[in-house]
């Protein structure tokens, strides 16, 4: 996983989003993401790519007995630490890919705006599929592939500012994209709908929901809102291990 999140400038921009101040309530996707979570009481339970640790504090909240959030960036990692409230969290710079995963471990593992950073997103689901428990769940969210496929990733405007329409090109072309995003250069990567599911399921996982987000009735007044109704921004799956 590429680390613009340690660029001074990117880690500010990101810090000024609704997101980053206000938590999961400020968060579209949220009010489907929340509902597909099992029940977390005395669970244990890893995030990958945790950033400011939200979902680890969901996760201690509900009860959770162990909650473990990796991430690359330092910066990261150390604001979720800050914010983490004196909840019972272990936080850890770690990347992705490097993860030991141990066999067993956990219960739940869940990914949130950090897959579309991973080149080899299959051999990360072996791992995960490798680390849960049977029974275990796997929750990701990534940015979708209709809105990765095209370099840039932007809408085509109008003459007058207003969003003419989101280009999909080269969208059986899987790899890095490079686009602008919080007013830097960053690397991310394309993985099609077929690599993604079909690599959950040659991992071994039974996928128990699929999901694109939409904002909620709610957000539609914010400004850019009514827009992301105009074509998908993230994908939601829910993959369970089977029981023993």
């Amino acid at each position: 996983m590429t680390n613009e999140y340690d660029n001074e400038r990117f880690f500010e921009e990101y810090a000024r989003m609704p997101r980053s101040m206000e938590g999961l309530s400020a968060a579209g996707e949220w009010h489907q993401l929340k509902p597909l979570f099992p029940d977390l009481r005395g669970k244990r339970v890893l995030d990958l790519g945790c950033g400011y640790g939200w979902h680890c504090k969901f996760a201690a909240e509900q009860g959770a007995a162990q909650v473990l959030g990796i991430d690359l960036s330092e910066r990261m990692i150390r604001e979720a630490e800050r914010r983490s409230g004196g909840a019972p969290i272990e936080y850890r710079i770690c990347g992705i890919e490097d993860y030991e995963y141990p066999e067993g471990q956990w219960d739940c593992t869940v990914s949130n705006l950090a897959l579309h950073y991973i080149a080899d997103i299959e051999e990360v689901f072996r791992k995960v599929y490798r680390t849960l428990k049977p029974g275990g769940v796997f929750l990701l969210n990534m940015e979708h592939p209709v809105f990765t496929a095209a370099p840039g990733q932007d809408w085509l405007f109008r003459e007058d500012g207003t969003p003419l329409c989101w280009p999909v090109d080269s969208y059986f072309l899987p790899g890095e994209r490079q686009t602008h995003f919080l007013g830097c250069d960053v690397t991310k990567q394309h993985h099609t709908l077929t690599q993604i599911l079909m690599g959950l399921l040659r991992s071994g996982f039974e996928l128990a929901a699929v999901e694109e987000a939409q904002p909620p009735e709610e957000m539609l007044a914010l400004p850019g809102m009514q827009d992301e109704l105009r074509r998908p921004m993230m994908l939601l799956v829910k993959a369970l291990v089977r029981k023993g």
